[in-house]
């Protein structure tokens, strides 16, 4: 089959759109509002983008008479935001803390989760997701929509402190995924659980960038400065 999205004339009971782009990590974002009030909500738009400084994204629909979430809000007014890893086992608690409430409405005691300080940013995390990234606001775009409920607010930040809970690390080092089950998203109202894992090694020319790029560097480096990234 083929359908032009402009039209959208793909004859199915439901958009297919969505589950076109699978599986899609969520991020469950934790920020704080101008008054201190804690929101958490799971986004399914979500992305690292590099690594070297890292960078996160997430994506929100405006609300239904065009507002911004309050997770744009906060990060944007606020300048912080934590993505906290969504998993198997707190699969109940994602659903729950996705609920539209009011901006004055907490989702960390919605959910019945409890709460841990970070290190380097204002907004707490998840204390039983076993990976959190801590965030500063680097940029907000607006995508325009058909309606007012379809403008996308992407929001991206750069990860300056990231949590690894000791028990979800393998012997060699690794973050064993398998273990942690982290959530994706399929479209629809279906999801799944990673517990599937195999390794393939990169092949053909420049194999040691291309190594280093995909595994990442093992060594430090001098503490990152925001102009000389500019």
């Amino acid at each position: 089959m083929f359908y032009e999205t402009d039209k959208n004339d793909h004859g199915l009971p439901y958009n297919p759109y969505k589950s076109c782009v699978v599986p899609r990590p969520i991020g469950w974002i934790t920020t704080l509002s101008r008054d201190g009030v804690v929101n958490l909500a799971p986004y399914s738009q979500f992305n690292n983008l590099g690594y070297d400084p890292p960078y996160v994204m997430f994506s929100a629909g405006a609300r239904p008479d065009g507002t911004r979430k309050d997770s744009v809000v906060n990060a944007t007014e606020t300048g912080e935001f934590v993505c906290n890893m969504a998993t198997w086992e707190l699969r109940e608690a994602v659903n729950t803390s996705s609920q539209m409430v009011d901006p004055e409405t907490d989702e960390m005691v919605l959910a019945n989760l409890e709460t841990v300080s970070s290190r380097m940013v204002k907004p707490p995390r998840v204390a039983a997701s076993p990976v959190h990234l801590e965030c500063l606001f680097h940029s907000a775009s607006v995508l325009p929509g058909y309606s007012p409920d379809n403008i996308v607010h992407l929001v991206i930040g750069r990860v300056i402190g990231v949590h690894i809970r000791d028990d979800v690390l393998t012997a060699d080092g690794r973050i064993d995924v398998a273990r942690i089950r982290p959530l994706a998203r399929l479209g629809y109202f279906d999801y799944t659980a990673v517990d599937n894992v195999f390794t393939m090694e990169p092949t053909g020319p420049g194999l040691a960038a291309r190594r280093k790029g995909l595994a990442g560097e093992a060594v430090g480096r001098p503490k990152w400065k925001e102009k000389e990234a500019k």
